[in-house]
């Protein structure tokens, strides 16, 4: 099936694209697309432990199944504050 994957500030750094379109598995799961995006982009696997993920907009647990035409996204620690 296909999904959409987006990637959010260091993320996107990393991958060098906004956005891509996958081709999982029926019935895959958060986590095992974070899996293969981290075979493909090593250095996310940095990132890994510490990024919220989020499926169609709403923040998502690891073991959430994907449907056809989810957006997946990745969304890294964000750190800032008042001056």
């Amino acid at each position: 099936m296909k999904i959409k994957a987006l990637f959010f500030a260091s993320c996107r750094d990393i991958v060098k694209n906004r956005e891509i379109e996958l081709e999982v598995p029926e019935g895959a799961t958060a986590a095992e697309v974070l899996n293969q995006l981290c075979q493909t982009y090593p250095r996310l696997s940095d990132l890994r432990g510490r990024m919220a993920l989020s499926v169609n907009e709403d923040y998502a647990a690891p073991e959430s199944i994907l449907r056809p035409g989810d957006t997946l996204a990745l969304i890294p620690p964000v750190s800032g504050g008042c001056l």
